[in-house]
């Protein structure tokens, strides 16, 4: 079933209310509907009963939490996969610390010289894990959409060549300035910590700590925070999944805020097609009446785009074919 407030409120441009929620174990059909209606209208939704057992969940983020608890020279014995502060080669920054992985066997393997042997099997486990919810939940849209291959979006994932990551992001506790100590007592003191964006490749698989933080932006200026939920992943459009559905689906933008209390920590695996796969939608999404939104373009294209532009520019526009609103 679908859960939302039925009247939201508005309040300093952030509205209040949740993300829709899908119970995979639910009758099909409806799942399909679902899900369907969610990615028009949200982009967002969160799946519970999703089949990914706890103590994989609790072995993840128990390491996660172990690894970037070490010193500093520690966990920059990851790099190129560690980072902290800069996003992206452009100049963004966050208040972020993370990993961020190739979700393939050898990438994964290589963690256990850097790592530990520990660390690299829990990630395997849990990367494998997310990877079939990903492909379950990416032929249930296709199923939703009548798309006769239901297979359209998720073989992309599967192929050998897929080019998924899985990112770990650790947002340690933001404190006031000591200027403003006094007020920690009322509020919440919360920066942004990962800026404005939406996720350039098919589908999000997140799963996030008890910790809130995530906020996404359906429209311009307007922002819902995400209530956290132990008990379920936070899925999402990702830019591809937009194109592929011709405009049916919308990749929509968020960003993630700091706590000034306690850590936050995300786990995300991003499911990519490999970089050259030609990025179209499938015949039975254009008509007469749709016709194609955007240009055909390969993963690696877009990939180079993503790159040359810094986090919250628009990258999806440089690929319509039809400007955005009309």
């Amino acid at each position: 079933m679908v859960l939302a407030s039925p009247n939201p409120i508005r309040s300093e441009r952030t509205l209040v209310t949740d993300l829709p929620i899908v119970d995979l174990k639910a009758e099909k059909s409806l799942v399909t509907k679902l899900i369907v209606k969610a990615c028009e209208e949200y982009g967002f939704f969160k799946v519970i009963n999703h089949g990914i057992a706890n103590e994989t969940i609790a072995k993840m983020e128990e390491s996660a939490f172990s690894y970037f608890a070490k010193p500093l020279t520690q966990k920059k014995q990851a790099s190129p996969s560690y980072g902290s502060k800069n996003i992206g080669f452009n100049g963004d920054m966050g208040e972020v610390e993370y990993l961020m992985l190739t979700a393939t066997t050898p990438s994964i393997a290589h963690l256990s010289n850097t790592i530990s042997n520990d660390f690299s099997s829990r990630v395997s486990v849990y990367t494998e894990a997310v990877k079939k919810l990903a492909c379950e939940i990416l032929e249930l849209m296709s199923e939703g959409l009548g798309v006769p291959d239901k297979s359209v979006f998720s073989r992309w994932i599967n192929h050998v060549d897929s080019d998924s990551v899985l990112r770990l992001n650790h947002y340690p506790p933001i404190h006031y300035p000591n200027k403003d100590r006094d007020k920690a007592t009322c509020y919440n003191y919360t920066k942004v910590g990962f800026g404005e964006h939406s996720d350039p490749q098919i589908l999000t698989i997140l799963r996030s700590n008890d910790v809130g933080g995530l906020q996404i932006s359906p429209e311009d200026g307007l922002w819902i925070p995400v209530t956290p939920d132990p008990s379920a992943f936070c899925v999402n459009v990702g830019d591809v999944l937009e194109v592929m559905t011709n405009g049916r689906f919308v990749s929509v933008r968020h960003r993630a805020m700091t706590n000034s209390y306690k850590s936050r920590m995300s786990m995300v695996y991003f499911g990519a097609p490999p970089l050259h796969a030609c990025i179209v939608a499938p015949p039975v999404m254009v008509t007469p009446q749709r016709p194609s939104l955007f240009r055909p373009f390969t993963w690696a294209d877009y990939k180079k785009a993503t790159y040359s532009l810094r986090l919250g520019d628009k990258r999806i526009d440089l690929f319509r074919t039809i400007p955005h609103g009309l």
